[in-house]
């Protein structure tokens, strides 16, 4: 099992529409980055936990707690030339995005960017490192617990 941390910005989807969503799931597609690309396509499984971290915000945070509830297909998005996520280089047979599905465990008391900054046992989350605009990212076992078991209130 991995764990992850993965950005939506909550006028796109937040942890409110998931938690709104038919069994509360939600393809995580519009993903344009390859190394988040390939998290998905190569590294997640399915049970895999997730981090429901939301951006581009006035207060960025986690959210939530969810896991990957469907292994990588091809993101839809990228066929549709009137959405905004349209690669007019992939095709059908040769899909060049994937995203897996996500569904919700739990919402959450907001855990603000500020507060995961505090702690010493979280500074090499790949999240609060300098310049890193991943929006997906692996989390460590040990950052998983340290939030899930120090952070995490109901």
């Amino acid at each position: 099992m991995r764990y992850w941390l993965m950005k939506s910005e909550p006028g796109d989807v937040s942890i409110d529409n998931l938690a709104e969503m038919p069994n509360q799931t939600v393809a995580w597609y519009g993903v344009r980055n390859y190394q988040a690309r390939n998290f998905m396509r190569n590294q997640m499984s399915i049970d895999d936990g997730v981090m429901f971290y939301h951006s581009n915000c006035k207060q960025p945070g986690i959210t939530g707690i969810a896991k990957v509830s469907a292994l990588a297909y091809p993101d839809a998005t990228q066929f549709n030339p009137k959405n905004k996520y349209f690669d007019p280089k992939a095709t059908q047979e040769q899909p060049r995005w994937f995203n897996v599905d996500v569904q919700l465990v739990k919402k959450i008391v907001l855990i603000p960017l500020d507060e995961l900054r505090k702690h010493p046992e979280l500074t090499a989350m790949r999240t609060l490192q300098r310049g890193n605009r991943l929006s997906i990212t692996p989390l460590d076992p040990s950052e998983w617990n340290f939030i899930t078991k120090r952070l995490v209130k109901n």
